[in-house]
């Protein structure tokens, strides 16, 4: 039997958030009190009226294949939202509903990018980037942001970047990892650079859009001029505490709405429609839920950067978006405790594993292999028990 695998398989890297999370699963599932810093998702149920409208759904029996692109109603309320709160003018024909955020960046990424394109991407990135541009055949090329501007690029950086095969840029704001957030104002002069290169794609990652703790969402969408060729990237999964009902969105122009639509067509076809429904009332009602969730998130990340901010030989941002913190660790490069020696980020964090019962994830993932990332999405007791765990260790090593 040939048990041979594609090349495109054998290239990628699994996911280190999964993989930690996965880890951390089964040490919990041994026995071990192990508290869980590396999972990407609400630690919030679905609200009661979301659930009730999928319950109704079943009920009314939509549970047939549902169009392509997403059910119409859905994609007019999406189309709707961005029309309503950044002044675009999107017909619901450029929504292209799917199986989450991450196959919409991969609807996005295939249908665009040859073997030899470029894609600029800034660091820390999410983890999938690279390995989706990878499968595209495309190149990524890494433009490094540090923790001193809040892990945002510069428009000088982006412009040495650019090169004839420079197809696209891909970013996330508010960031996962970093939970920096491109304000209006560092849009516009990003902007300033597209506007030289008219063949750039820009595709906006925005599925942390209402976890943001600096104002009101702010979009690419907003610059009016650029529209014709920046992809929104979005969905239910963050902010409305839907991880498994798997339902993201892009918002596109019309002549890559309609390819993305060909191309998941040959795919997986249209997404759940009991979850599309759920999705519907989520986008269209109330959004008290969600803001209560990020309320209670603030909250959480005052901890964590207070924790955090005492701990020798620890540098860490103040993250003004997402669920998550980006903690500088180089001072204990090096170091050594026990049979442990810490010479890189994946190190100290099977150290932490370890010693500390703490899961957080390498930030050699994210592309800053300086640092680790916690997520704050957890109790506030889980938290401070965590990172007093992590300080413990810390203190270990010499």
């Amino acid at each position: 039997m040939n048990t041979k695998l594609s090349n495109r398989v054998e290239k990628l890297q699994e996911s280190e958030t999964l993989k930690m999370a996965k880890l951390a699963r089964q040490l919990i599932a041994d026995g071990k009190d192990i508290i869980n810093l590396s999972i990407g998702e609400p630690d919030f149920d679905t609200p009661d009226h979301i659930k009730e409208a999928a319950i109704k759904a079943i009920n009314d029996n939509i549970t047939h294949y549902p169009p392509v692109a997403g059910f119409s109603e859905l994609r007019q309320v999406i189309a709707k939202k961005y029309n309503t709160d950044f002044m675009c003018d999107y017909d619901f024909n450029q929504v292209i509903v799917s199986s989450g955020a991450k196959q919409s960046l991969s609807n996005a990424i295939l249908s665009l990018l040859d073997v030899g394109d470029e894609v600029i991407v800034p660091s820390p990135y999410w983890v999938s980037y690279p390995e989706m541009i990878k499968l595209s055949g495309a190149d990524m090329v890494v433009i490094k942001a540090g923790i001193d501007t809040n892990y945002k690029i510069t428009p000088q950086q982006l412009e040495e970047a650019i090169t004839d095969k420079t197809r696209m840029f891909l970013f996330s704001s508010p960031s996962n990892p970093s939970g920096g957030v491109y304000c209006l104002g560092e849009l516009e002069e990003l902007a300033k650079v597209f506007r030289k290169y008219p063949n750039i794609i820009i595709v906006a990652d925005e599925i942390y859009d209402h976890i943001n703790y600096v104002g009101g969402p702010c979009s690419f969408a907003m610059i009016k001029d650029l529209r014709d060729r920046v992809v929104i990237v979005n969905g239910v999964s963050k902010g409305f505490a839907m991880t498994g009902w798997r339902i993201g969105y892009m918002v596109a122009p019309l002549w890559l709405a309609t390819a993305c639509n060909k191309l998941q067509g040959q795919l997986t076809s249209g997404p759940c429609t009991i979850s599309q429904m759920a999705a519907l009332e989520a986008l269209s009602s109330s959004l008290s839920s969600t803001y209560k969730m990020r309320d209670e998130f603030k909250k959480r990340r005052e901890i964590v950067v207070s924790m955090l901010s005492k701990i020798s030989g620890v540098k860490t941002n103040v993250p003004d978006g997402a669920f998550y913190s980006l903690i500088d660790i180089t001072s204990f490069f090096g170091k050594s405790y026990g049979n442990y020696t810490i010479e890189d980020s994946s190190d100290l964090a099977m150290f932490l594993l370890e010693d500390g019962n703490v899961s957080v994830v390498t930030g050699s993932a994210f592309g800053v292999p300086e640092c680790v990332r916690i997520s704050f999405a957890t109790s506030e007791d889980n938290l401070r028990k965590a990172i007093g765990r992590i300080e413990s260790s810390l203190k270990k090593l010499k």
